[in-house]
């Protein structure tokens, strides 16, 4: 589920859309791009996504001091699924790189452990959120329209986020809908792709007159919710690497 770039770096451009204008925008996809072999749906496109987020008790990640304005890591759910997966995103400019590992649901509780032989899977990201001091601080859910299309340089990806929500975390755990809403009236678009962007996103740039733009899902919860306050106003910024 959630089929993604996750080897070497790609571009991904996002766009803020009012939802009038990000429904305009899924229908022209439904009828240019092929739907995520995963989705359900009657467009056989859509899925629920659940993240954890994680960020520092100063909340580093948030105000992107030092390297944690390069990385953020997380912990997502596709759908229903019985599998998690454990994620780094790290961003150089407009490129980006992710590297993840899947484990069982009922073993994310058991992340924090560091000598956990059934999970050396996860050893790389255990050992970095332990030398960064990360720790869970929200879960953000949302619905995802997902469509693909296959170009010269490889397959490219458009997803439509929309219907946020918002909860406070404070444990290794993943749930669906938080009681906060984000972004009431608004859907994100991102697009992904290797290379140049391939014409079929132009295409859609130029029809709908989109302008790229920031939109955190992480930073716009935490705002809502009121976690960022917690951090302090000034700070040595970091230089860990892990």
């Amino acid at each position: 589920m959630g089929a993604g770039f996750t080897n070497g770096y790609t571009a991904e451009i996002k766009f803020l859309l009012d939802e009038a204008t990000g429904i305009r925008v899924r229908e022209w996809a439904r009828g240019r791009l092929e739907p995520d072999e995963h989705g359900t749906g009657p467009y056989q496109d859509e899925y629920r996504v659940s993240t954890l987020y994680l960020d520092t008790a100063a909340r580093d990640v948030f105000h992107r001091r030092g390297s944690y304005g390069r990385s953020k890591y997380r912990i997502r759910r596709y759908g229903e699924e019985s599998r998690v997966f454990l994620e780094r995103k790290l961003r150089t400019s407009s490129r980006l790189a992710k590297r993840r590992t899947d484990i069982p649901l009922d073993a994310l509780r058991l992340l924090p452990g560091q000598n956990l032989e059934d999970l050396d899977r996860t050893a790389w990201f255990r050992r970095r959120v332990s030398v960064r001091q990360l720790e869970p601080v929200c879960r953000v859910s949302y619905l995802r329209t997902a469509r693909l299309a296959n170009t010269p340089s490889g397959t490219v990806r458009m997803t439509l986020d929309y219907s946020l929500t918002a909860s406070t975390a404070d444990a290794f755990a993943i749930d669906g809908a938080g009681p906060s809403p984000l972004l009431t009236g608004h859907m994100i678009l991102e697009l992904k792709f290797r290379g140049v962007m391939p014409t079929v996103f132009r295409e859609l740039a130029d029809t709908f007159a989109l302008t790229p733009g920031r939109a955190s899902k992480y930073r716009t919860a935490a705002d809502v919710l009121g976690i960022a306050s917690l951090a302090p106003a000034t700070g040595a910024p970091s230089t860990l690497h892990a």
